[in-house]
């Protein structure tokens, strides 16, 4: 920076100092493909131009935003004394560092502290900074933690973490670390934008009933996350509470992540609605019954989909809903189901399609893929699962099949006869096939349906992609 801008001191200097500040912000802002650590400090190349430019970025500090990043590899204690009293960003990877008294100094400018983001801390580590954070950070709006330990030994978090507030909070993440007063903490973060818990421990369990309490005061939350380790975390029969006569409007939410069971999924949305939702992510363990009806209620409150994609992969089997005909993009809805087997992973799909996602009614694009074909090549797929698969969608005009699912497609469609012609897919016009050629089984089979399709007065075009 000083090579560049030296030899133009004397042009710049006969800028007024409202003007100069305007460029000097925007260099500063322009910096955001830069490492966290570096694009925070890049104020700190402006004071070395000259005396008049270190007068101007510091007696600016409000306006420029200026902070301190400390990292592990930072010296503490030279960094605090240099510089004037700016807030302080305290992050890095803290496994296997040797810096972690540089945290505890910096942390230890509780008055100073702003952000706070540690990865990958040990039990030790995760220890010291519990004990130096046990009082209030007053200026602390963003805090992420991550443990590095198994979630089989991590310890958690004591309930006087923070001093049990933090009235400024606007990010919380934990990834790994159970916090048995989180929930104390949350009731005083009404400020409250993002929070991500993630593979949570059965150690750091929370309710539904409690989980929907405390969201009813968040009501700025935008983007919620509750990632659950293991099946294990799941509400007792015995101890269920009754929903409250009406929902909490999260009005602002518009991102929801969630993994663990259909019961406490089910069990949480009985307590909130999320009219502006327009990203979610469901990830099921593997069960028998997946009963999802007050899932269903909840996304009825969304727009309506216009686009769905049936994805089988080795270990998971997946639905994407879109607003959009388009399958480009990100989903709008991703329901992900954690099994291995494929008759359990089309079961579980179809279970998921029929009781969950009444929205498939308006549908009008679907896809249905396969990632690895050796998992499928030989199992044998009973045809009444993929008919009570296409069973919801009703509105759908455009099939997309590709190589490996299409042969078992077209055998179920071809036992659709007489009255029950139009009992599956009746809006279906066009179907779209990719990697076959028109030959062979899967084209006597099709040609089968349509031949029927035709005779019923619906009838449906086949036509097979080039894909080379």
């Amino acid at each position: 920076m000083r090579c560049d801008v030296v030899g133009q001191v004397n042009r710049i200097d006969v800028l007024p100092d409202d003007v100069l500040l305007e460029i000097l912000d925007f260099y500063i802002k322009e910096c955001p493909i830069l490492p966290a650590k570096r694009r925070v400090d890049a104020w700190q190349s402006l004071v070395h131009v000259c005396r008049r430019w270190r007068s101007l970025v510091l007696g600016s500090r409000r306006y420029l935003n200026l902070q301190l990043y400390c990292t592990p590899e930072t010296p503490a204690k030279d960094t605090l004394d240099i510089w004037p009293a700016l807030p302080l960003i305290v992050g890095g990877f803290m496994f296997l560092s040797s810096g972690t008294g540089n945290i505890i100094a910096a942390l230890g400018q509780r008055n100073r502290v702003c952000q706070v983001s540690l990865l990958a801390l040990a039990n030790w580590q995760l220890e010291k900074v519990s004990v130096v954070m046990q009082v209030p950070y007053p200026e602390l709006t963003e805090m992420r933690l991550s443990s590095h330990v198994d979630t089989m030994s991590v310890i958690p978090i004591p309930d006087s973490f923070l001093g049990g507030s933090a009235p400024r909070l606007r990010s919380l993440t934990l990834n790994t670390i159970p916090f048995p007063g989180l929930p104390k903490l949350l009731l005083s973060a009404t400020q409250l934008v993002c929070l991500w818990l993630t593979n949570i421990p059965h150690s750091g369990y929370i309710s539904p009933g409690a989980m929907g309490a405390l969201l009813s005061v968040l009501s700025s939350l935008e983007s919620l996350s509750l990632d659950f380790q293991s099946p294990q975390s799941r509400p007792d029969l015995e101890s269920r509470s009754l929903p409250p006569p009406k929902r909490t409007i999260l009005s602002a939410l518009g991102k929801f992540h969630f993994k663990g069971v259909t019961e406490y999924l089910e069990d949480l949305v009985t307590f909130i609605a999320a009219p502006q939702l327009d990203y979610m992510d469901i990830t099921f363990f593997n069960q028998i019954d997946f009963d999802c009806a007050q899932l269903a209620q909840f996304i009825n409150c969304t727009p309506a989909f216009r686009a769905a994609r049936v994805y089988f992969k080795d270990t998971i089997a997946s639905v994407q809903l879109r607003y959009r005909t388009s399958m480009f993009g990100l989903d709008n809805l991703l329901i992900n189901i954690s099994c291995r087997e494929p008759d359990w992973q089309l079961s579980s799909i179809e279970q998921v399609c029929n009781s969950s996602l009444h929205p498939l009614s308006t549908v009008e694009v679907l896809y249905i893929d396969h990632q690895y074909k050796p998992f499928w090549k030989n199992d044998a797929i009973e045809n009444t699962l993929w008919l009570q698969l296409l069973l919801p969608f009703t509105t759908v005009k455009n099939l997309y099949l590709f190589e490996i699912l299409a042969p078992d497609i077209a055998a179920a469609l071809q036992e659709l006869t007489g009255g029950r012609i139009t009992e599956v897919l009746p809006s279906l016009q066009n179907i779209f096939v990719s990697g076959l050629k028109p030959s062979g089984p899967f084209q006597e089979n099709i040609g089968r349906f349509v031949a029927a399709r035709q005779l019923s007065g619906h009838p449906i075009t086949v036509s097979f992609l080039d894909t080379s």
